[in-house]
């Protein structure tokens, strides 16, 4: 029984690439331990939650940076944070995510919030992810990483820890590279542009729309990406401690297949120093406040663009953005009630231009062009949860009160108020079986894109008048673990008023987008599975699945009533075989089913479905060293995971908007040496 506890462990995932382990906390979130042990592949937070969680889907737009959904939500539906700093990207067409700010290395654990549940962060509308990075040690150790695969992917990670009573110190980094890689037909990312234009936009060809990447770049690096985390933990007195971390990023010439420029960089810095204090009393537990700071420098250019080259002429949107914070958490227990009381504040400035050929004030623009004009959001909120047990039946209560102010510099500034309520349950027939019920509202605003932005022709893409948006959402699930296997069921409905919605009608005269963010009201519904049966104390299979419908709510006759960004099903199962201790092998095949539900108004498009088969082999040469050896996508598929949706800017013209294919084959190994 032993040995297949440890089995159940190191199998938790149904990914060979990941080997995350799952950790399910109840109806509201999931936690995800061992991201920086197991991520193999890459560093690509993103591509490690959405091969592991089933709620999760990935948009794939580059080699490195991608995004994420979490049941068909992203973009500022769901919220990013590292170590309760609220993290935003500064590129309105999602080049560099919240997401790609961390990197795998640097992380001890995820939870991952599915729906309205989550008090603690400012506009958590249908989800969340928290993003807990190492923490410290007295003890002295570290680790050394190296990994190498397909496409010239290099990878190098090192950390160290140690201190004393007095203060603890921890120090990360890495460096990752990787050329174009290839999809199942051999085609590297200029490649697929190069077939793109040449079979369904061939008349952009040699013009200055021209998209392909110009013949001294065809073959260039995909990317480079370096990070760096120093953490230090400072004992001030007995039960307090000051905690002062420093996270930095730079990424450099990003390619961008299907999107019309590249990210020349993307330099972002995630600041925070927090005081934390335990057990002031028998009934006061704690008390911790934190203030964060994030920024964001990311250019994107049409520098290695044919269409610079053609017209002589290098377009650039240059984009900044700044978030401060500052939150105070309180925690008291009495008798059988714990209660969380807390204050959040923040500021976020985001702010664009263009420019051409590095001149802000060309002609026609004498006066320069902003793509967002120096927006700011101030937000302030209380927050309250209560938990309570009664025996075999445990309730939280959660409630969030926000006001919120936004102003910008060319058009008319903005107030909301918003109420979040949450109610959770728990009930456990025995140790082995539970039910879980959640009920829950929570609201968003809308951001400065969604406001303001601005297209490079000076044509207001964004509706200043926007509403808030508010999700209401009940989740019912039930969970069973016991010594033959684990099984979660979830399903959840949610009703969206006021829904921040693309509508690619919304046109002027010449055809460029005004006012093209609306208020819709629309519905999501679905249902997702997770499983681990234990064939004997060597073998575990792993299932994961998941489904969801979204539809808009009172449409126009001829319109299409499908919700974008809504995944089909999806599902992987996995075979995973301890064949020494602490070294595991797996066989898995991940799936989907064809994408015939799409929002075709708006840039969506059916895609086939598909199949793919992987392999991993880790094994613990010792208590130090382990060695992996993996394939991804054995037989070579080619097929895309991410649709069209209109919300993005993508290279289209005439037909169907370019797909970005997955990888195709992919050999890696990995190397772990601990001392």
């Amino acid at each position: 029984m032993k040995k297949r506890i440890l089995l159940s462990a190191l199998a938790a995932s149904t990914l060979s690439a990941t080997e995350i382990q799952l950790e399910t906390l109840g109806v509201e979130s999931t936690r995800i331990t061992e991201v920086a042990q197991n991520a193999q592949t890459s560093a690509d937070v993103a591509q490690a939650l959405s091969t592991t969680v089933p709620s999760i889907d990935m948009s794939r737009r580059s080699g490195i940076a991608n995004d994420i959904f979490i049941r068909g939500q992203k973009r500022d539906n769901i919220t990013v944070e590292v170590d309760g700093t609220k993290v935003y990207g500064a590129c309105p067409n999602r080049m560099d995510p919240p997401i790609s700010h961390i990197v795998a290395n640097q992380i001890d654990s995820i939870e991952v919030i599915e729906g309205p549940y989550d008090v603690e962060s400012f506009g958590t509308l249908s989800g969340g992810v928290k993003i807990k990075t190492k923490k410290p040690s007295k003890e002295a150790k570290g680790e050394l990483n190296v990994g190498v695969g397909s496409f010239n992917y290099k990878k190098f990670g090192a950390s160290a820890s140690g201190g004393n009573d007095f203060i603890r110190v921890s120090a990360s980094v890495s460096t990752e590279s990787s050329d174009q890689y290839k999809d199942g037909n051999g085609d590297t990312i200029a490649d697929q542009i190069d077939n793109y234009v040449a079979t369904t936009t061939p008349t952009l060809a040699g013009t200055s729309k021209d998209p392909r990447l110009q013949p001294e770049y065809h073959d260039m690096q995909a990317y480079k990406k370096n990070s760096a985390m120093i953490k230090a933990f400072i004992t001030t007195a007995e039960n307090q401690e000051l905690r002062l971390s420093v996270t930095a990023n730079r990424s450099d010439n990003v390619v961008y297949g299907n999107s019309k420029m590249d990210a020349l960089y993307d330099d972002s810095n995630i600041y925070s120093v927090a005081y934390n204090i335990n057990s002031l009393s028998e009934n006061y537990k704690n008390l911790n406040i934190e203030y964060y700071h994030s920024d964001v420098d990311h250019p994107m250019g049409t520098d290695y663009r044919m269409s610079s080259l053609n017209s002589g002429t290098v377009m650039t949107n240059w984009l900044t953005t700044d978030m401060d914070g500052i939150k105070l958490k309180n925690s008291f227990a009495f008798s059988e009630y714990k209660l969380l009381l807390g204050l959040d504040g923040s500021q976020r400035v985001w702010d664009g231009h263009y420019e051409m050929n590095g001149n802000t004030t060309p002609a026609p623009w004498p006066t320069g062009r902003k793509s967002i004009d120096n927006t700011v959001t101030d937000n302030m909120a209380i927050f309250a949860k209560l938990d309570k047990e009664y025996g075999k039946f445990s309730l939280s209560f959660g409630a969030r009160y926000d006001d919120t102010q936004i102003t910008n510099d060319s058009y008319q500034n903005n107030d909301y108020s918003s109420l979040g309520l949450n109610v959770m349950s728990n009930y456990n027939f025995d140790k082995e079986n539970k039910i879980f019920l959640g009920v829950g509202q929570a609201s968003r605003v809308p951001d400065a894109r969604e406001l303001y932005f601005l297209g490079s022709m000076g044509n207001l893409v964004g509706t200043p008048d926007l509403k808030k948006s508010t999700n209401n959402e009940v989740d019912l699930g039930y969970e069973t673990d016991n010594d033959n296997f684990k099984l979660k069921v979830k399903a959840f409905y949610s009703q969206l008023s006021d829904y921040i919605y693309y509508n690619s009608s919304n046109t002027n005269a010449a055809g460029a987008a005004v006012n093209a963010f609306e208020n819709i009201d629309a519905t999501i519904y679905g249902a997702e599975l997770s499983a681990s049966y234990y064939v004997n104390d060597d073998i575990t299979l792993d299932l994961g699945a998941s489904y969801k419908l979204g539809t808009k709510d009172d449409v126009a006759a001829g319109e299409d009533e499908d919700l974008a960004d809504m995944a089909p099903l999806r599902g992987n199962i996995a075979l995973n075989y301890e064949y020494a201790n602490n070294s595991l092998a797996t066989l898995e095949v991940q799936s989907s089913a064809k994408w015939n539900k799409y929002d075709s108004d708006n840039g969506e498009q059916e895609l086939d479905a598909w199949s793919v088969v992987n392999f991993k082999a880790k094994h613990a040469i010792n208590k130090k060293f382990d060695f992996t050896l993996g394939v991804n996508n054995i037989f070579d598929e080619t097929y895309a995971v991410s649709n069209t949706y209109a919300d993005l800017t993508l290279l289209t013209g005439g037909g169907d908007v370019m797909l970005m294919n997955e990888p195709g084959r992919y050999i890696y190994t990995n190397l772990d040496f601990k001392f």
